[in-house]
């Protein structure tokens, strides 16, 4: 299934190495991480050109930036294999929390342009349709998979709710937009292709390779893990019931207990996700 592209992404890279480009590659992506520029009337060239001009003197770096004319990728992410971008504090621990690990490793970064003299409804058009388009590139799901800077790192940053607000927009309202532009951009493309007339059946070896998966789950968790990531899932488990994330503390004593397997803890990582990020927006509410 393809997906409508709507908008051109331009490579502009950043010099490699440099403090703003490590070159170093994402071995996943994971999430993504909406950003604002936080200066008003700043163009998506002109950050990229500052960043280039300043890239041994700072670190700080996004993969993609947007405004109302262009989408342009200063860290390969869209346009080529995609490198870490120095975006989010690492010694943040709400990224770990919500998604199992650092957003400068598995996290695009994409910062949105707005006020002065750029158009922002045309910007916000360009920013919705480029994180939908993240999502679908990297098998994500925009409802769930996406977070905002102020999210991460709450008591130094605001964005991008300070461009959203100046926009009439919140960031729950970003989201549903992100979904529908996503939905919509596949949904026109699946329209457009021919019928098919056949339908592919299962290999001998996708078949093999379910049944591998099936078994795995069913493993325990301890003959994968050393004692102390099972004492540090223990840990996570417990917190989670103090936050009210988990009933009770069965989950916990199941990994004291070694008893746990690999395909309930994958259960639990999907549920415990869920579950905070409809808690922190019922907070925003």
């Amino acid at each position: 299934m393809s997906f409508q592209m709507k908008y051109k992404i331009t490579p502009m890279y950043l010099t490699n190495p440099s403090k703003r480009r490590s070159g170093i590659k994402m071995p996943k992506v994971r999430f993504v991480v909406a950003h604002d520029t936080g200066n008003a009337g700043s163009t998506a060239r002109g950050n990229v050109r500052y960043y280039e001009n300043s890239r041994n003197q700072m670190s700080a770096s996004a993969h993609i930036f947007v405004d109302d004319k262009e989408i342009i990728e200063c860290i390969p992410a869209l346009t080529g294999t995609p490198e870490k971008a120095w975006h989010v504090m690492y010694d943040k621990p709400i990224d770990n929390q919500l998604f199992g690990d650092d957003a400068n490793d598995v996290a695009i970064g994409i910062e949105l342009c707005y006020g002065g003299k750029i158009n922002n409804e045309e910007a916000y058009k360009r920013y919705v349709w480029v994180l939908a388009y993240t999502c679908y590139k990297f098998n994500l799901n925009p409802a769930k998979h996406i977070t905002g800077h102020f999210i991460l790192d709450p008591k130094r940053k605001t964005d991008p709710e300070n461009a959203l607000k100046k926009m009439g927009k919140s960031f729950k309202h970003l989201i549903n937009d992100v979904v529908k532009e996503y939905n919509k951009c596949l949904s026109i493309q699946k329209q457009s292709q021919p019928k098919q007339e056949k339908v592919a059946t299962p290999t001998v070896q996708s078949q093999q390779n379910k049944q591998k998966l099936q078994e795995v789950m069913k493993m325990k968790m301890s003959d994968f893990v050393s004692e102390y990531n099972m004492k540090q899932l223990e840990d996570v488990y417990k917190k989670a019931h103090e936050e009210g994330l988990l009933n009770d503390n069965a989950w916990a004593e199941k990994v004291a207990n070694k008893t746990i397997t690999v395909g309930e803890v994958a259960f639990l990582a999907t549920i415990l996700n869920d579950r905070k990020f409809n808690k922190y927006l019922k907070s925003r509410e």
